[in-house]
C-alpha cells in the first residue's frame, strides 16, 4: 500500500521542454512499453497534484483519439506510468527511437494548452456512517491520537481533501492529507477482510475500501457509496485529481443510501 515516506528511484534524465506547463518531470524507461513520468523523488502535496493534473490531461487527449499509440496512463503519487505501442508511436518520429519517440508525443501533448481545456478533477462528498458498527476502530483511533471520538470525526470530516490516487485495488482511493492530529501507524496485524466501503486511516490519510478485502488501516467508518463498479462508465467513482469531503451520517441514513432509498 501507498507510503507517503516512500522514495521514487532516482530516474533518468531524458531532454524535454515544458514551457507552457506550471510543472516538470523526467522521464524513466520501464522496459520497451511503458515510459514513468517522474515529478520527484519524495512524496508532496504539490508534486501529487501535477502528476494528477497530467495524467488527467493525457487521459483526456487519448479519449479525444489524439494520443494513437498510447495504450494506457496509470497516475500514482508522483508518476504518471505511460503505457505505448512502440510499433505505432515509431511511425509519428520516424527519424528516432520508439523510446524517443514516446517522449517526445508526451512532451508535446502537456505542453500544449489547447489541447485541453482542463485537466481539474470532479467534487464528491463521501457520507459516511462513524457509529460503532461501523467503525469498529475508532476508539482505539481516538487513544492512539490522545483525542475524543468526537474529535477524530472532527479532523476527519474537516477538509476538502485530495484524491492522491487509485491502486492496490480497482477503485480503491488513497485520500489526503489529513491534520497531523491523525498521524497515527496503519495496525501492526492486518485484518483478514475488511468490509466493502469501509474507510481506514493512517499517516494523515485516508482509504476507501471498493470490495471486501485484506487491509492493515485503522478503520474509522464506513459509507454505502460503490468506489468501483465494473458496468459503469468509469467504473471508478474517484480519481487522482479529484477533491473529496467527508460528511457524518446516521445508521438509519446508511441504510437508506445502501438500499438506493433517497427519501
Amino acid at each position: 500500500m501507498s507510503d507517503v515516506s516512500r522514495t521514487v528511484h532516482e530516474p533518468l534524465a531524458v531532454p524535454h521542454y515544458p514551457e507552457s506547463v506550471g510543472y516538470q518531470w523526467q522521464f524513466e524507461a520501464c522496459g520497451d512499453r511503458c515510459v514513468i513520468l517522474v515529478f520527484g523523488n519524495v512524496f508532496s502535496i504539490d508534486l501529487n497534484r501535477q502528476a494528477a493534473s497530467a495524467g488527467n490531461k493525457l487521459r483526456a487527449l487519448a479519449a479525444q483519439g489524439l494520443l494513437s499509440g498510447i495504450t494506457d496512463i496509470v497516475a500514482a503519487m508522483v508518476t504518471v506510468g505511460v503505457h505505448y505501442s512502440p510499433e505505432s508511436v515509431a511511425t509519428r518520429y520516424p527519424d528516432v527511437s520508439p523510446y524517443e519517440s514516446i517522449c517526445k508525443l508526451v512532451t508535446e501533448s502537456l505542453n500544449d494548452s489547447q489541447s485541453v481545456s482542463s485537466a481539474a478533477g470532479s467534487r464528491f462528498e463521501i457520507p459516511v456512517c462513524y457509529e460503532a458498527e461501523y467503525a469498529p476502530d475508532l476508539q482505539d483511533i481516538a487513544q492512539a491520537c490522545l483525542i475524543t471520538i468526537d474529535e477524530v470525526i472532527a479532523a476527519h470530516t474537516a477538509d476538502w481533501l485530495d484524491v492522491l490516487m487509485i491502486g492496490f485495488a480497482p477503485g480503491h482511493p488513497y485520500i489526503g492529507m489529513h491534520d497531523s492530529v491523525l498521524s497515527l501507524p496503519r495496525l501492526a496485524v492486518p485484518r483478514k477482510l475488511v468490509k466493502r466501503g469501509s474507510i481506514g486511516i493512517a499517516n494523515q490519510q485516508s482509504v476507501i475500501y471498493p470490495a471486501d478485502l485484506p487491509g492493515g488501516w485503522n478503520l474509522v467508518g464506513r459509507t454505502p457509496l460503490r468506489m468501483f463498479s465494473p458496468a459503469s462508465e468509469p467504473p471508478c467513482l474517484l480519481q487522482g485529481g479529484d477533491k473529496i469531503r467527508f460528511v457524518p451520517i446516521t445508521s438509519h441514513e446508511f441504510e437508506q443510501l445502501a438500499r438506493g432509498d433517497t427519501k
